[in-house]
């Protein structure tokens, strides 16, 4: 009996030994996610805004020039990120922006019930952290990112905050896990800093880093006259002043904060090479929705912007590196998005995602291979307006129930309807949309 208790005791130890071996061996997962930035807002895909850091990571890597967020605004393209899933799956279906005032989004958002990539991960044994923006949910407990996976989070739960305050006007909105904590800073350096720290303090375990930044989104402040919320651009002095070239004043800011954001993210990578993560760390940036051009965004070439379901709404910057397997210097034009991540990081961790059916799909084989992935499809819903892109054609439906046609391939500026001229194609793709709307309708 002694000699079964010990023999027992070995295999437990030595089992567990190699759980935690094969738990170190996993790739790092660092996701940066960007707020309201074109892709006429980075330097590697042709902007006047300089951004060396961010750059780095498409010459290291990948950059990919048809790349999609799961929404044209920031909620649900938040949901589709987390969940791989299309945000009209949702159980309250987030097909608009929570907002923090209005009494009725106090209660909504990503139920417990909705699987994130942070609980998969962390359930296998990745250390889990949210730093930055969530907007999924805001209020009680159960709508912090603590209860959906994340085992650290240090940011704001609202759309956008005031970048000096860290309030959403003069409401307090910066957490520390699950409570308000008033923070000094600058909301973008304060990202940045923990981040740093925690990349350091977590070295020795993988770790998924949800590294979320408001910027280059317009800040949240308060009007004392008015005594309300009002919304504005907010750079730092010491980055204006390198952007005087720029006429258009709120452009000017724009870059200004995008070079806050830029100098961030190379203290990050920075921070993963002092720590000796770089080979073993996929680092992946992308923005949430295209750009704003009201407050200094440009989608340029791409037709539309933030809130609309064109290119220039949906098809967004998006770099990518993991030198243990991706050649550097690449540049794809396969049609891919961040639906694809759920299922690519599972892959990586080696976690089965069948069970979650998500509608991404994993781009393991493509990063390894450099192959363009299979003839698929991608949906989007937003304000009534919907849209369905089926390889290299686009159907899109607004709010009337016009019905527009676009050869993305040819036409990637959306400039020319093709719903007269094939009418077959459009009908094919009018079908296939109906039967998604009907099927994530009544998927929840």
């Amino acid at each position: 009996m002694y000699k079964c208790l010990i023999l027992l005791s070995f295999f437990l130890f030595t089992s567990c030994q190699i759980y935690k071996e094969d738990v170190a061996k996993r790739p790092n997962i660092l996701l940066i996610f960007t707020d309201d930035q074109g892709m006429n807002d980075l330097s590697c895909f042709g902007s006047e805004i300089a951004t060396p850091n961010i750059d780095s990571i498409a010459k290291d890597g990948v950059r990919f020039t048809s790349w999609y967020a799961g929404s044209s605004i920031c909620t649900p393209s938040r949901f589709s990120l987390l969940t791989g899933k299309y945000p009209s799956r949702s159980k309250d279906r987030l097909l608009g922006p929570l907002m923090f005032l209005e009494e009725k989004d106090k209660k909504r958002g990503i139920k417990k019930s909705e699987t994130t990539i942070a609980s998969v991960l962390g359930e296998s044994g990745y250390d889990t952290a949210l730093i930055g923006k969530w907007h999924l949910g805001h209020g009680g407990k159960e709508a912090l990112p603590g209860s959906h996976g994340f085992q650290k989070f240090i940011g704001h739960t609202g759309g956008c905050i005031d970048y000096f305050t860290m309030r959403y006007g003069i409401q307090q909105d910066w957490y520390k896990d699950f409570e308000h904590n008033d923070t000094v800073g600058y909301a973008t350096d304060v990202i940045t800093d923990e981040a740093v720290s925690y990349i350091s303090e977590n070295r020795k375990n993988p770790f998924f880093l949800y590294l979320s930044y408001n910027a280059p989104h317009f800040g949240k402040g308060w009007d004392v006259g008015r005594q309300q919320v009002i919304n504005f651009m907010q750079a730092k002095d010491t980055d204006l002043k390198d952007f005087q070239h720029i006429k258009d004043p709120i452009r000017r800011q724009f870059a200004a904060m995008v070079k806050s954001l830029d100098d961030g993210v190379g203290k990050v990578l920075e921070s993963l090479e002092d720590n000796g993560l770089r080979e073993n760390t996929l680092v992946i940036f992308m923005s949430d929705n295209g750009g704003d051009y009201k407050y200094g965004g440009s989608n340029k070439p791409y037709r539309g912007q933030k809130a609309t379901l064109y290119e220039g709404g949906i098809r967004v910057p998006c770099v990518l590196s993991f030198p243990q397997m991706v050649k550097p210097g690449q540049v794809s034009a396969s049609f891919t998005g961040a639906l694809d991540l759920f299922p690519t990081f599972c892959e990586l961790a080696g976690v089965d995602y069948s069970k979650y059916n998500c509608d991404g799909q994993s781009l393991v084989d493509k990063l390894k291979s450099g192959k363009d992935l299979v003839e698929r499809e991608m949906l989007f819903e937003l304000h009534g307006s919907s849209a369905l892109r089926v390889g290299e054609w686009k159907l899109l439906d607004d709010k009337q129930g016009k019905l527009q046609l676009f050869n993305l391939k040819t036409d990637p500026s959306e400039e020319n309807d093709l719903s007269q001229e094939r009418a077959g194609i459009l009908d094919t793709l009018k079908h296939r949309q109906e039967e998604l709307l009907k099927e994530t309708k009544t998927s929840h």
